[in-house]
């Protein structure tokens, strides 16, 4: 989770507290991802919530890669759409982020998610200012039609496959 802390990352995702993130590795709703690369370095991380949700709605609460532009998130987030789609029941994949991270919306976009819509001034930043959040998703059908059609690379995300930690 260092990777959050990481200076200018304040600007692209949330942060949580050391006993926010113990909270959350405690329970069941939650599920913890590293991204590896070839040495074994941590070059990502995300968390996923609502694992067992009755409605199959599983959210992406963060993702966060250690060179953001280098690639590493596109490999990650094709991993774990992967993951979310094999190894759930989860109809909806979805996500809320900072309307101002344009890089990472591309990286949605190109993995098939939409826009489903804007949540005005619904994050309040360390600085106090009110932040809109983007909210995108990605449904098992339209992830479905693009695995059919992708080469193999793509549906496995090779680079920096995500692991389970619990």
């Amino acid at each position: 989770m260092a990777i959050e802390r990481r200076p200018g990352f304040e600007s692209l995702i949330s942060r949580s507290s050391l006993a926010e993130h113990e909270a959350m590795l405690a329970s069941p709703e939650y599920a913890y991802f590293v991204g590896l690369d070839a040495r074994g370095a941590v070059v990502a991380f995300a968390i996923l919530r609502d694992l067992e949700d009755r409605y199959g709605n599983l959210y992406l609460k963060r993702i966060a890669v250690f060179e953001p532009g280098a690639g590493v998130g596109f490999a990650f987030m094709t991993a774990l759409a992967g993951w979310a789609f094999r190894e759930t029941a989860a109809h909806r994949f979805w996500l809320s982020t900072f309307d101002s991270n344009a890089r990472a919306q591309r990286v949605y976009e190109k993995l098939g998610f939409s826009r489903d819509g804007v949540l005005r001034e619904a994050y309040l930043g360390t600085d106090g200012r009110r932040r809109d959040l983007t909210l995108m998703a990605l449904l098992r059908p339209e992830w479905e039609a693009r695995t059919a059609a992708a080469p193999q690379d793509l549906v496995d995300g090779d680079a920096a496959s995500p692991s389970r930690r619990s």
